[in-house]
């Protein structure tokens, strides 16, 4: 038997369609290791929904070995994980092969696998603010872009942050962006890590600084195609297996997409 879990939280709550007949399992308030444990060996679980409804599988079943095929069907509004391994995003995508050597992050406290990426700066800053949004209006699309734009020109101040990769430390003067990446893409499109490599054993910090915000708003259209990086003024690259990245002040951090306030720092292990 094929069951369908769909996530209410994602695609800003729009349903997905789907033949008719199905029945729609709801994720949210499900049992997820009951639930795979009462199916049998040959049943298959698809879920529909985007990067949100990944990190949500993966950090309920993180304890549990995982016997049945899972397949996701893209209804997210980013969809950076299936824009990473190159997926159509009309089909069913078998997501077993991705959920090994998944890397983990611990931010306040808590430790969490991830799928694509943990960001910190203007990125969590955009999160939350959307956040916002779909608070005070429900099933509202968000315009990341205009969010992002509006936080480079007035609302998100730039912080120091300090970058350990593998026991050695840099400095940074002027941070707007510090994502660690398991995959190329974050953010609904941006190649932020261009040479990032999902089955290799490591990962990628991209540290992007700018002294003034409209040098930094000015070279953001870049990230999209992933040619920032080409700007060494602007843009550092490392990588390596154990990353620390500490802000000199709270900001938003975002895991998958998800929202996480007040971060000082985020340590991301694979």
């Amino acid at each position: 038997m094929k069951y369908y879990v769909y996530n209410k939280l994602a695609n800003n709550g729009i349903l997905p369609k789907i033949s008719e007949g199905i029945s729609l399992v709801e994720a949210v308030g499900l049992d997820y290791v009951e639930f795979f444990k009462g199916l049998n060996a040959e049943d298959e679980v698809v879920f529909i929904g985007g990067d949100g409804t990944i990190n949500y599988l993966i950090n309920r079943l993180k304890d549990y070995e995982i016997k049945n095929n899972i397949y996701l069907k893209a209804n997210g509004t980013g969809n950076d994980f299936v824009n990473d391994i190159e997926a159509n995003v009309e089909e069913e995508i078998l997501l077993n092969p991705y959920l090994k050597n998944l890397p983990k992050v611990t931010i306040n406290d808590k430790e969490m696998l991830f799928i694509n990426n943990v960001g910190f700066g203007i990125d969590g800053y955009c999160c939350e603010v959307a956040d916002n949004i779909k608070a005070e209006t429900p099933n509202k699309e968000i315009d990341y872009s205009a969010i992002a734009i509006k936080g480079l020109l007035f609302h998100f101040k730039p912080c120091h942050a300090s970058v350990t990769v593998d026991g050695k430390t840099y400095e940074f003067d002027n941070v707007w962006l510090a994502p660690t990446m398991k995959g190329r893409y974050y953010g609904g499109g941006m190649k932020i890590a261009p040479d990032q490599d999902r089955n290799s054993n490591k990962l990628t910090v991209v540290i992007y600084k700018a002294g003034f915000n409209l040098i930094a708003l000015a070279n953001f259209p870049s990230i999209f195609k992933g040619e920032h990086i080409k700007n060494k003024k602007l843009t550092t690259v490392l990588t390596g297996n154990n990353i620390h990245v500490k802000f000199s002040r709270p900001c938003a951090a975002q895991i998958d997409g998800e929202t996480e306030l007040n971060v000082t720092e985020y340590t991301a292990q694979l």
